[in-house]
């Protein structure tokens, strides 16, 4: 017998908090439900943190239910204060525009559009040209000051300072899913934790305003053991673009996540059975290795293609056990200027490869004996590297994860 998909959500430890937790498992029971999930476009790509609202929209699809992908071309133009420290920078609609568009490319590996099967709609086509004092009479009023203020999002901020100007992103995020349900019949909004004020007064203003149930649940948000958010490398975000993040550092991030967390990912992030996950995570130490190049490969090759996991499977392979590809590995080619400018040190090149912030920071590696140039230690913080070496290529490891293959270009 097919699970519910409610029930796939929690097995698989997605779902997080739900509003009538037995009404909505009964409605994705029985019927083919329309449902959404917002994305602020405030970088041209998505990165990792997205991913698992990704995910939960293709478990729903594959149940037989419609997701829209709301891409929030208006609401980021005032930004959401839930989990932020400062109210963040301001966008330019150009900028929102172009980033909405690079979303559909990469949320097409895992959700099909084809038919009307899911669908992608920009709220600033309802938003940017709302009248300010029209609004205020036909949503403002259904929202207490009071309340929202007693809601997590809001009370983080108080103290630092929360503009009217942010305040007001829980009306706006409410009314696009009254527009959604007026245009789409649209029932169920789903949202990472950190959403959940915001989508009850969604729920709430639909049952006010259209007399009729509306619901809400969220997702566990992507992050370790000890409560920190996954997707933090030391060269930035995890991005789903790999002009932003090469596809091998992709892999070997998933490649090298800590043993108490590789069920997590493979449960939250792939679609292998959980029968599966549980075996391949029924070992300890040293065997665990193995779910962690399931983790690997199964996520690059859904967020890459199958060509692109395979080539970075291929470089890991070189890099760790000898044998396999390293044309695939981060590569940094010279020119001659930058071989005349670095002198090729090993500090400059550390920086240039990315491995390190400054060349502080690389000399402090150095004389921490965390530096190797194939495989040989690095001793001295004037090191260099001979010119002659580049036609191969030469790789620099720091520690165990960072490493760069340098050569001429």
């Amino acid at each position: 017998m097919k699970k519910n998909v409610y029930d796939v959500l929690t097995e698989r430890g997605i779902l997080k908090q739900a509003s009538h937790p037995e009404e909505i498992k009964e409605l994705l029971e029985k019927e083919s439900v329309t449902f959404y999930i917002g994305f602020d476009p405030t970088a041209d790509s998505l990165h990792i943190g997205h991913y698992v609202p990704l995910v939960v929209m293709a478990h729903m699809q594959h149940a037989g239910h419609k997701p829209i992908a709301l891409l929030g071309g208006g609401t980021a133009m005032i930004g959401d204060p839930s989990g932020k420290s400062d109210m963040r920078r301001m966008l330019t609609t150009q900028e929102l525009d172009q980033n909405a568009a690079n979303f559909k490319a990469q949320m097409s590996r895992i959700l099909d559009f084809s038919d009307d099967k899911a669908i992608l709609v920009n709220n600033g086509d309802w938003i940017r040209s709302l009248n300010f004092l029209d609004f205020m009479r036909d949503i403002g009023v259904h929202f207490s000051v009071n309340h929202m203020l007693a809601a997590e999002c809001y009370k983080q901020r108080l103290e630092g300072g929360l503009s009217f100007f942010e305040m007001s992103y829980m009306l706006m995020q409410s009314y696009d899913f009254l527009e959604l349900n007026r245009k789409y019949n649209c029932t169920i909004q789903v949202g990472g934790d950190d959403q959940w004020s915001n989508m009850l007064g969604g729920m709430d203003l639909i049952r006010k305003k259209e007399r009729k149930n509306a619901y809400c649940f969220t997702t566990a948000l992507l992050t370790t053991k000890e409560g920190k958010k996954m997707g933090k490398t030391e060269k930035g975000a995890l991005w789903l673009d790999k002009n932003k993040c090469p596809v091998f550092d992709f892999y070997q991030y998933w490649r090298n996540v800590d043993d108490a967390d590789v069920k997590m990912c493979l449960s939250m992030l792939t679609f292998l059975p959980m029968e599966q996950i549980n075996e391949l995570c029924s070992v300890t130490g040293s065997a665990l290795n193995e779910a962690k190049s399931v983790l690997a490969f199964t996520l690059t090759e859904q967020v890459h293609g199958t060509e692109e996991a395979q080539k970075a499977q291929e470089a890991a392979r070189a890099l760790f056990s000898g044998g396999g590809d390293i044309s695939n590995m981060p590569t940094l080619s010279l020119t001659d200027s930058d071989i005349d400018e670095t002198g090729l040190r090993v500090v400059d090149l550390l920086c240039m490869g990315k491995l390190c912030k400054s060349k502080s920071d690389a000399r402090r590696m150095i004389e921490d004996g965390a530096v190797s140039v194939d495989d040989v230690k690095v001793e001295s913080v004037t090191e260099t590297i001979a010119e002659s070496k580049l036609s191969d290529g030469v790789i620099i490891k720091k520690g165990k994860k960072g490493f760069v293959r340098v050569l001429k270009g």
